[in-house]
């Protein structure tokens, strides 16, 4: 499971560093291959290829005969990206990606469990701040039924 925190500096040619802490979760079965897509907070979700084969196989149980499903798929598919990671552990970000969640140089890298996501640390900020709820609520809340 992937969990942390890391800034890191995205190079001209759109490359990203997966910090260490991070790769050490990586499977053999995902290949040091990533999948990434539009994340659903304007950041850009990578997902390791064997945690995007579950997704995908998820995606096919979708009936694409009904709009909403058809919608999600096609907005949620659109965006994704293979790359393979570099001999420095990088990965290419595409430019509608980078765009899409507003990344200039700095990045922030969060650890989310089965994913990764890859945040402008301005509009991290901006979304935590925007939070119509403490912490403490949204972990009382979520954590109640579980």
């Amino acid at each position: 499971m992937f969990r942390g925190q890391f800034t890191y500096s995205m190079d001209s040619k759109g490359r990203i560093a997966i910090p260490a802490k991070l790769r050490k979760h990586i499977s053999a079965e995902a290949n040091e291959t990533f999948v990434m897509t539009r994340g659903l907070s304007n950041c850009i979700d990578l997902y390791p290829l064997d945690e995007w084969i579950k997704i995908e196989q998820a995606l096919l149980n979708l009936n694409s005969f009904q709009p909403d499903d058809a919608r999600f798929i096609r907005m949620f598919v659109q965006f994704a990206s293979e790359d393979v990671m570099d001999v420095q552990s990088r990965i290419m970000i595409p430019s509608a990606l980078i765009n899409y969640a507003k990344i200039e140089k700095e990045v922030l890298i969060l650890g989310a469990l089965k994913k990764i996501e890859v945040w402008n640390p301005k509009v991290y900020e901006d979304y935590l701040s925007q939070s119509p709820q403490t912490y403490e609520e949204i972990a009382a809340k979520v954590m109640a039924s579980k």
